[in-house]
């Protein structure tokens, strides 16, 4: 199946690098940490036999606008809004979503801030941000040590990191992955090259879920918003060692839930598209 890629203007002058393909109903798919849309490729391959597949870089990553960051350009509220604007500029004001990582928070914010546009919800191996910040304590907090130094202000993280972006962001393709294989040498390349072009903003978005992030979401949890569209949640087996239920955690934001273990690592587009496609599907048949 063959993807285009384009530019879309989504907001104040922020483009979005996007590539679709496919015909049907519109499912779009956003990227993790730290990737760029080309995590999809197996996936969106498979989608797009009877879907319109949309795949774009989230502002801040990959080939997408940049924008300086003033404290709300990386919220996940300003990127789930990029999301919804970017499906109606392509002709549609209503799709599945579904995110992996730093996406599956931008899909969360979108489900809640844009119910009507957002029919079916699925995440790929991540809590809410709440929760994320809730179970990290002790010293099961090591793994989340990028949250922790990334949330710092502006200044020291971006040096840090762009000092040495390749051994960074290497750490986390390397360790994260169960079966290394699934991020072959050309793309994990790709991926490198975009991260240390964009540090600045990826610590924005970051930084966002440690402040604003933050905000919106306790503001929702006060007022008893949950996602109304039916969610499933992808995870990898995290065991008992983090010491908390995941599924009970997912099912306080959305009550319709099918929640799966997936049995790979962090990348799961990449290393078990096969579960990855057949848990979409049947969430699209919902």
């Amino acid at each position: 199946m063959k993807f285009t890629e384009q530019r879309v203007t989504v907001a104040d002058g922020v483009a979005l690098n996007v590539a679709v393909g496919g015909t049907g109903s519109p499912v779009v798919l956003l990227h993790g940490f730290p990737q760029t849309h080309l995590m999809w490729r197996h996936v969106a391959a498979d989608l797009a036999a009877d879907h319109t597949v949309i795949c774009p870089d989230l502002r801040g990553y990959g080939d997408s606008d940049k924008p300086a960051d003033d404290g709300r350009a990386y919220s996940k509220r300003t990127m789930a809004a990029d999301v919804v604007a970017l499906a109606r500029a392509l002709g549609h004001d209503r799709f599945a979503l579904a995110g992996h990582d730093r996406g599956a928070l931008v899909a969360v914010r979108a489900g809640l801030d844009h119910p009507a546009a957002v029919t079916h919800l699925a995440s790929l191996d991540v809590l809410p941000t709440l929760d994320t910040w809730d179970v990290m304590h002790g010293v099961t907090a090591a793994v989340g040590f990028h949250l922790y130094l990334m949330a710092q202000p502006p200044g020291l993280p971006e040096a840090m990191i762009g000092a040495s972006a390749d051994a960074f962001f290497g750490h986390f393709l390397d360790t994260w992955a169960v079966h290394p294989a699934a991020i072959p040498a050309d793309v994990r390349a790709a991926y490198l090259k975009a991260s240390r072009e964009a540090v600045p903003s990826i610590v924005a978005d970051y930084r966002a879920s440690a402040t604003v992030d933050v905000e919106h979401d306790l503001a929702d949890r006060e007022a008893g918003n949950r996602l109304r569209m039916p969610v499933t949640v992808l995870q990898q087996d995290w065991g008992t060692v983090l010491g908390f239920d995941a599924a009970d955690r997912w099912r306080q934001w959305a009550p319709d839930l099918d929640h799966r273990t997936v049995t790979c690592g962090h990348f799961m587009a990449e290393e078990a598209p096969g579960e990855v496609v057949r848990a979409l599907r049947d969430l699209l048949a919902r």
